[in-house]
């Protein structure tokens, strides 16, 4: 799979730089065309979009835990990290106030 997307890449980058003219433009469009319709590659495809779908609500939970560990830090760590003393959801965006 490694090789693939390498291979992959490697003809995204000579499409969009090389000038060898349309040619070989036409050449390297059709063999990724072949590439890209290759049962091997449609199903390495769809297992990392099952694998990707399965892993989402882990990857959410993990993203959640680590959020609020870092609100954890920057309002000093006190209680519930989701609600400030005062009761409001502190804002996660980044400084407050006036941007220059």
């Amino acid at each position: 799979m490694k090789k693939l997307m390498l291979l992959a890449a490697d003809a995204v980058g000579y499409v969009l730089g090389a000038r060898a003219g349309r040619e070989r433009y036409d050449q390297i469009v059709r063999l990724a065309g072949r590439i890209k319709n290759d049962p091997r590659v449609q199903a390495k495809a769809h297992q990392a979009v099952d694998l990707a779908k399965d892993q989402a609500p882990v990857m959410a939970d993990k993203v959640t835990h680590a959020a609020a560990a870092a609100a954890s830090k920057v309002t000093g760590g006190h209680g519930d990290s989701t609600h400030s003393s005062n009761g409001h959801v502190p804002h996660m965006a980044g400084p407050q106030g006036d941007l220059p």
